[in-house]
């Protein structure tokens, strides 16, 4: 016993003497010893030339990339600005050496496939996209379901044309906006389920964990916590799959094709008939020897692309506060 107790001593005033080094470390300037000069940025120094030329080259080639970009929408906006006025979005297309017109019906058929392919495709890519986040990863189907979205994330639009084509038009015997909203659908589908899946897989486990531990079944953390939570991400893919939508022209002319007429017939809208829609209209309007025609065309394209961009903009917005949460 009288050996142990110098022991025990000894090892207190070890601890105390280790925790007065400590404090004195921290209570040091942590710049002591460093030579600032040193760090100054010096243009004789290889590295430092070599990363101001290299920052300097990414900025003019993002500049010289955004020339194009910039062209386009300054030509829409010269181009198309002047024909700007309340009629357009209230007449109908003029018929050729006419002057004046609109293009109201396209504008709302448009609106309308892309809703009739937002119907089908939410719906079905946001409850994929939750499979696909909680299969585990050794789910055969899974994987399937997963390649096949993203196979179809490159597929070619005329090609949805063909089978909408041939799966509705050809049955139901006639062009209509139930087609081309259907053929829209095949496009905007693996968008929503990747980037469904994408923003469920970002929730923190923790959350998940918290919720199985107080209780609740598989389905109410799906509906009441993954969800909710990754809403934002899966409104940004929405957004962007409808943006793609928007501006799509050759499975329209397999499809819908194009009417200068509205949709309304006897009181009630028909979405059996042929539609009209902006990228058509544009389409067959750029390519007529009549001014008239050609001016709508340039108008058409500014309308459109400002919509696409304010459905890309609410997008991004969804993103941001996705990140923020």
């Amino acid at each position: 016993m009288s050996d142990q107790k110098p022991t025990l001593a000894s090892r207190e005033s070890n601890a105390e003497s280790l925790l007065h080094k400590v404090e004195a470390e921290a209570a040091r300037n942590p710049f002591d010893g460093v030579d600032f000069a040193d760090l100054e940025l010096s243009l004789y120094r290889p590295r430092t030339a070599f990363s101001i030329i290299l920052s300097w080259t990414v900025g003019v080639m993002t500049l010289i990339a955004l020339v194009p970009l910039f062209a386009v929408l300054c030509m829409l906006i010269w181009r198309g600005g002047k024909k700007l006025s309340l009629a357009l979005f209230t007449q109908l297309p003029p018929a050729p050496l006419q002057q004046g017109g609109g293009f109201g019906n396209a504008i709302v058929g448009t609106l309308i496939m892309v809703g009739i392919a937002a119907l089908i495709t939410v719906p079905l890519g946001i409850f994929t996209g939750v499979y696909l986040a909680q299969a585990p990863g050794s789910s055969r189907l899974a994987s399937a379901v997963r390649f096949s979205a993203k196979v179809l994330t490159g597929f070619p639009s005329i090609l949805a044309g063909v089978f909408a084509y041939g799966a509705i038009v050809l049955a139901t015997g006639g062009y209509s906006a139930i087609a081309g909203g259907i053929a829209l659908s095949i496009l905007m589908l693996p968008t929503i389920i990747l980037t469904a899946e994408s923003a469920i897989a970002m929730v923190p486990a923790r959350m998940k964990e918290a919720s199985i531990g107080m209780g609740a079944t598989t389905t109410q953390t799906v509906w009441m916590v993954l969800l909710p939570t990754a809403m934002p991400g899966i409104l940004t893919g929405v957004m962007l799959a409808v943006a793609r939508a928007a501006g799509e022209t050759a499975p329209l002319l397999f499809t819908a094709l194009f009417s200068n007429y509205w949709l309304l017939s006897h009181g009630r809208v028909d979405l059996m008939r042929p539609t009209a829609s902006l990228a058509v209209l544009i389409y067959n309007f750029a390519g007529m020897p009549f001014q008239n025609q050609v001016e709508l065309a340039w108008a058409a394209a500014l309308v459109l692309v400002v919509m696409v961009l304010v459905t890309n903009l609410i997008g991004q917005s969804f993103s941001r506060q996705q990140v923020n949460q």
